[in-house]
């Protein structure tokens, strides 16, 4: 890793901010994602900052990759002023409808190109678990991935990782470079000064589409999924809700009654009696619940 030409690339996503507050609104027969916040996926971070640490201690050139819109270019500025060297966006508007198959198939090409000795990720996004598209792309490219790593140690052609095992284990294993690893959130990345924050606003962005990585239409989005979606549910928007089932109704029909909106609240009932009139209540109330001895009156 003493060579100035290596390079580690680094993928960046977005992940929707799991902290409150986000309203998520229905419109027709999709759901509108007004009022969430988009946040750079914290366990790339953690990789970024893995491969910053690379480049102070063995001087390595880092490149960080965005696949995805414009609004990306704020988290390839982010990775400027925590000291990357060059920034990628790869967008195109066919990308949309694709599955896991689909952008692995995309970033593969990208790291074919781009022929980085380390390829570094999160092992996991924020807002929706594991992701597969990093370890397929190491698939499709030859490389061995290496996931949950917690802390990595550089040799001359290869990398020991410690990383998560199981029941909170950790293991040591080896792979060869190049190779695919993919971090835990363990590292803080490093907060940027403010002068490294101005620079990086005008820092220049590489903008890629097929064009630039000689991939056809058809492989990329929903015409390159390996599962096309048949069909959309979406929550509704305003239950109904329902009185409690009646309790002589067969099993089957009280939990239609219940799945179709909820259980109405119960109400309670105040009765305002006087003082004698209370007490012969309760006293009633007691004899028909078997509460009282035989011959109270």
């Amino acid at each position: 890793m003493s060579n100035n030409k290596r390079t580690i690339l680094v993928l960046l996503r977005e992940s929707n901010d799991p902290r409150p507050p986000a309203r998520i609104t229905t419109r027709g027969a999709g759901i509108s994602e007004r009022g969430l916040r988009r946040i750079p996926n914290p366990a790339d971070l953690a990789a970024l900052e893995e491969a910053l640490c690379l480049k102070d201690t063995l001087g390595a050139n880092v490149t960080v990759l965005a696949i995805g819109p414009g609004r990306l270019d704020d988290s390839i500025r982010l990775a400027f002023s925590m000291g990357a060297d060059r920034g990628i966006r790869f967008w195109e508007h066919g990308l949309e409808g694709g599955d896991a198959v689909a952008d692995a198939r995309v970033l593969a090409r990208i790291v074919t190109i781009l022929s980085p000795i380390l390829v570094f990720s999160g092992n996991r996004m924020a807002d929706c678990g594991d992701d597969p598209v990093p370890a397929l792309a190491a698939a499709a490219t030859g490389m061995p991935c290496i996931t949950a790593a917690v802390s990595l140690v550089p040799k001359k052609d290869r990398v020991e990782v410690q990383r998560k095992s199981d029941r909170g284990a950790r293991q040591i294993v080896g792979a060869t470079m190049p190779c695919t690893i993919l971090f835990e959130e363990v590292r803080t990345p490093r907060y940027p000064s403010v002068d490294a924050i101005t620079a990086a606003l005008s820092a220049s962005i590489e903008i890629w589409n097929l064009a630039s990585i000689g991939l056809p239409f058809w492989e990329i989005g929903a015409a390159g999924a390996y599962l096309a979606a048949a069909d959309y549910g979406v929550p509704r928007p305003d239950p109904v809700r329902v009185v409690t089932p009646d309790p002589n109704l067969p099993a089957f029909e009280r939990i239609l009654s219940l799945l179709s909106g909820g259980i109405k609240t119960r109400t309670g009932k105040i009765n305002h009696l006087s003082a004698d009139d209370t007490a012969s209540a309760l006293l009633r109330i007691f004899r028909e619940e078997g509460l009282t001895a035989e011959g109270i009156s």
